[in-house]
């Protein structure tokens, strides 16, 4: 059909797209600092467990933040 071309390759982008960061997670979730940092909080209370990864999510941030800025540099 000649309508399905550009869907096709947009599920085809997509699809990839999810398996790189799914992969991208596995391998983050390997390293053994992350989500130990000091700052980070951890409740335990009888079986109710609470994390809360705030220095973790600060580092990933700044770090997703300049590799992303210098993607859209050299993209320009």
């Amino acid at each position: 059909m000649p309508g399905l071309d550009g869907i096709a390759k947009l599920l085809l982008l997509t699809g990839g797209l999810i398996a790189l960061s799914g992969a991208g997670l596995w391998l983050l979730s390997r390293l053994p600092i992350l989500g130990n940092l000091p700052g980070d909080i951890s409740i335990s209370k009888g079986s109710v467990n609470i994390f809360i990864p705030i220095v973790t999510m600060i580092i990933v941030s700044v770090v997703l933040t300049v590799v992303l800025n210098i993607v859209a540099r050299v993209w320009r």
